[in-house]
């Protein structure tokens, strides 16, 4: 057993890989006030600030640090399928993001909801939701990764949906409040190593 210098303006986290091989039953949809909207060709600055509310205590970053071309590439790509959670004004706070582009496999890109709306039954709504769009005809694996600076309950809520971890890795990557990706207040979870007010 040994440690890892990790260094200051670095994150390092441990990734868990977990995959769904058969389609759940059919079950009865959980009640929610929200409902999921499709997004077919978002625009970058959107697409991004949403990443960002639900993404930015969690240290989510990669499509902050994409360039507009990129991210578009992505995103408007017709076998990738986004949806945003809306609530009854029609605010968004939630994403599904559902990735089609291997064949006869979905990944679950994205999933989330803003902070504000944990824990209260949503997600359990909003996953079903993604399930019954992710198992289209041809489709034999859905796949989805979560890390250990996501939410604590992530890796349980997604083994509570009939997913099964099959691989763990180490991923290192650079901080992105070092970057000014994310504000220093981003992920309280996670001490800020690389500022200025470091002591």
């Amino acid at each position: 057993m040994a440690l890892i210098d990790v260094p200051p303006d670095q994150l390092a986290t441990v990734v868990t890989t977990l995959e769904m091989r058969d389609r759940p039953p059919l079950r009865p949809l959980p009640a929610s006030p929200l409902r999921l909207v499709a997004w077919r060709t978002p625009e970058p600055a959107r697409y991004r600030l949403l990443f960002e509310r639900i993404g930015g205590p969690w240290l989510w970053y990669s499509r902050l640090a994409m360039d507009d071309s990129a991210l578009t590439r992505i995103i408007h790509d017709p076998a990738v399928v986004i949806h945003a959670a809306v609530d009854r004004a029609g605010i968004e706070v939630g994403m599904v993001e559902l990735d089609f582009r291997a064949a006869g496999v979905c990944e679950l890109s994205y999933f989330g909801l803003v902070p504000e709306l944990a824990g209260q039954g949503h997600g359990r709504w909003m996953m079903a939701e993604a399930l019954a769009r992710a198992w289209r005809p041809g489709i034999a694996k859905l796949w989805v990764h979560t890390c250990t600076l996501d939410h604590p309950s992530a890796l349980n809520f997604y083994r509570a949906q009939g997913f099964v971890a099959v691989k763990r890795t180490l991923e290192t990557f650079p901080d992105p409040r070092a970057l000014g990706l994310l504000p220093e207040s981003a992920g309280a979870h996670v001490p800020y190593l690389a500022g200025p007010s470091r002591r």
